[in-house]
């Protein structure tokens, strides 16, 4: 009776196993442990990033856990590798049956080697250097700053951007620009218009 719950355990982390496997693609390796057998331990591989197939052995975290009931049921974003040494953020979530012992686990493993590839170029791209230039390329200078940092004010208190504003609540906003005189800076309609991507002639019927 307990092999067939064990069973039922197994297919439903199975299923859930696939399921993560299809959103996380193709970045997420998700491996489904059966602790009752460690020799022949995975159950369920989706997105095999580590190169490992279903039949092959338990790792040393579910060992730990056949041997200690105690041991935590979650551990989540611990430094990994993977055989090729790429590296990889993991997270084991152990499944215990009605005795209390663990029987199987579910686990997740992130390749983060495109990811810190994207934070290296990133980090590259707005690299600046440290020069005493000091230039606005755009005319109205501090002028366009205050205005950008005013509509973006406006918009994140609404959980929005400047150019998703509805029509009434951009119209609030330009009134409020106007009452702050950031209008009649020279270009300021211009540069409040581009920034929430509509109009001059817009920005004008909004201020009335």
């Amino acid at each position: 009776m307990k092999k067939k719950s064990n069973k039922q355990v197994l297919e439903m982390l199975r299923n859930m196993a696939e399921g993560l496997g299809q959103t996380f693609a193709p970045f997420c390796e998700v491996v489904v442990h059966d602790l009752s057998n460690p020799k022949n331990a995975i159950y369920a591989i989706e997105n095999s990033l580590s190169g490992r197939e279903v039949g092959q052995s338990v790792t040393e975290l579910g060992l730990a856990r056949i041997q200690d009931p105690e041991f935590p049921a979650v551990i989540a974003n611990y430094a990994n590798t993977f055989p090729d040494g790429r590296k990889v953020k993991s997270t084991s979530i152990g499944v215990k049956d009605d005795s209390g012992e663990y029987v199987a686990a579910l686990c997740l493993n992130v390749d983060l080697t495109l990811f810190q590839s994207f934070q290296a170029a990133i980090s590259q791209f707005t690299k600046i250097d440290e020069k005493e230039v000091h230039e606005h390329i755009e005319a109205g200078g501090n002028h366009s700053d205050r205005i950008h940092a005013r509509i973006d004010d406006f918009a994140a208190a609404r959980a929005t951007t400047s150019r998703s504003l509805k029509p009434a609540d951009r119209k609030q906003l330009v009134q409020e620009l106007k009452k702050a005189g950031l209008l009649e800076v020279r270009r300021g309609a211009e540069i409040a218009a581009a920034h929430m991507g509509v109009s001059r002639a817009t920005v004008y019927s909004d201020a009335k």
